[in-house]
């Protein structure tokens, strides 16, 4: 027999989608990172690169422009590897 936790989930619905859910560091921008890393069709590197810009001011400080760095840096190196094309 399933216990109260089980059927208490599987009765819930489901978890509300990223429009409803929107961290301070994001709050009052009117958009999220996914928002414009879908409009522009970024791929992983690049929507990192830019969800750790736009929230260095209001979360990680110095730790997010880091982590920027560290993958515009990946972009550099496949860039030149020639693994983009412009």
């Amino acid at each position: 027999m399933a216990d109260e936790n089980t059927v208490k989930a599987a009765s819930t619905p489901l978890a509300p989608g990223p429009k409803d859910w929107i961290p301070d560091h994001y709050r009052g921008a009117g958009m999220q990172p996914f928002d414009i890393i879908n409009a522009f069709g970024l791929d992983f590197y690049e929507g990192n690169a830019l969800k750790y810009l736009l929230r260095w001011r209001k979360k990680n400080g110095i730790e997010d422009l880091c982590k920027a760095r560290t993958y515009i840096q990946l972009l550099i190196d496949r860039a030149e590897a020639g693994e983009y094309s412009r």
